[in-house]
């Protein structure tokens, strides 16, 4: 899958090995295990190293810059901003590595205790976490400002591994063909349909890649929480700007996805001025409307109250603990018919990551992961800053120079 997009840049010795060294990281021996329950299959991609499935793409990213920065011998410093898995994720992908220095914004307060654990407390010298004073769009925003200031840019070096970096996309849409064929060998069916909870539209934008690449998908089961802006979108038309809610789902507290510039791109008619004029339209009055249905697309909204009945639900009938994301793309999922095709749903993280909802679903924290048990007598290694370019860019000036 990944040659179709690299050609000839990366021989194919080298892109095996790549390829084999990223995922011998993960605990499960199929890398992403489908599990059937009832009607619904469950696609495991937490087995990687920080139990998330942003591993899947940055265990490859991380060694795949390695790899790159060795040839060139350049060095790269990465500025990331996270809702809660990507930051640890790429901190776990690019740790240690020589010539890679890595800054990660996240909003203080609104990411797990475990997840802000997974970030702020690995101790390598190339690792710099920042909690910022605001949510994920307010890192977000610094982020694209960062990298639009061309001159900084290029003098440091910069490069990104939130799901704006396509090699993030990529990766991701490996496992909507491999999902897909584990329940068609399981049910003979000739096609599926995926739910997927999402915030950013990375993740489903993958899918939808897949699904344009041939991929035997009926369609794509989009799913957000209370932060509903995507899900507003694909039933109205309308994609309007709202106030960020804190939820049981903290990596889908998310009101303005980056991602959905790319899909505007194909739903225009790849007409790339069209998505410049909506997008400044969006900027200037926080909102936009197209008109028609995506019928690619089917959308729906799983509110903390449907959260946790999907995880009682569903542990009631199968004991199987559902983390408070993945709950939400099973709560839409049940919401909508079948179409007469399996559907899978995304499991997106290790329950135990999110003690919290399971004890407010389940009366008791029945997730437990030992690597996650050993962080909680570490010290936090971070720093407190504002949500501004000019704060973020002297504290990268600061600790390259220290470096």
């Amino acid at each position: 899958m990944l040659r179709l997009f690299i050609g000839d840049a990366v021989p194919e010795a080298d892109l095996r090995s790549l390829v084999q060294r990223s995922y011998a990281t993960f605990a499960a021996k199929e890398v992403i295990p489908v599990k059937r329950f009832g009607e619904l299959f469950i696609a495991e991609l937490f087995h990687g190293p920080t139990l998330a499935f942003k591993d899947v793409a940055l265990q490859f990213l991380g060694n795949m810059f390695e790899y790159i920065l060795s040839k060139t011998g350049d060095t790269l410093n990465i500025i990331g901003a996270t809702s809660g898995d990507t930051g640890s994720a790429a901190i776990h992908g690019v740790r240690g590595k020589s010539g890679i220095h890595i800054f990660i914004m996240y909003p203080d307060g609104r990411v797990s205790p475990l997840q802000e654990r997974q970030m702020a407390t690995v101790p390598d010298a190339n690792v710099h976490c920042i909690a910022i004073n605001g949510t994920f769009d307010d890192g977000q925003r610094v982020l694209k400002e960062i990298f639009n200031d061309m001159p900084f840019k290029r003098s440091r070096h910069l490069g990104a591994v939130n799901s704006v970096n396509w090699a993030r996309v990529l990766a991701q849409v490996v496992y909507y063909f491999w999902a897909a064929f584990r329940a068609i060998d399981e049910t003979g069916a000739e096609q599926v349909q995926v739910a997927v909870p999402t915030g950013n539209f990375g993740d489903i934008f993958a899918g939808y890649i897949a699904k344009k690449m041939g991929a035997p998908i009926k369609r794509l089961i989009l799913a957000t929480n209370e932060n509903d802006i995507l899900s507003r979108f694909f039933n109205t038309g309308e994609y309007s700007r709202g106030k960020v809610s804190p939820t049981l789902s903290p990596s889908m507290d998310i009101q303005v996805a980056s991602n959905f510039e790319r899909y505007l791109y194909y739903r225009v008619g790849c007409d790339s001025a069209r998505v410049r004029e909506l997008m400044t339209a969006f900027a200037k009055e926080g909102c936009i409307r197209l008109p028609g249905k995506d019928e690619d697309f089917a959308a729906g909204r799983g509110d903390t109250a449907a959260t946790l009945a999907a995880i009682k639900d569903f542990y009631g009938k199968y004991g199987y603990i559902l983390d408070p994301h993945t709950a939400v793309g099973v709560s839409v999922a049940q919401s909508l018919p079948l179409q007469g095709v399996p559907t899978i749903c995304l499991s997106t993280a290790h329950p135990a990551k999110f003690s919290g909802a399971i004890t407010q679903a389940l009366g008791s924290d029945l997730a437990k992961h030992p690597a996650l048990e050993a962080l909680k007598s570490l010290e936090l290694r971070r720093v407190k800053l504002e949500p501004q370019r000019d704060v973020i860019e002297h504290y990268v000036d600061e600790q390259l120079a220290l470096s």
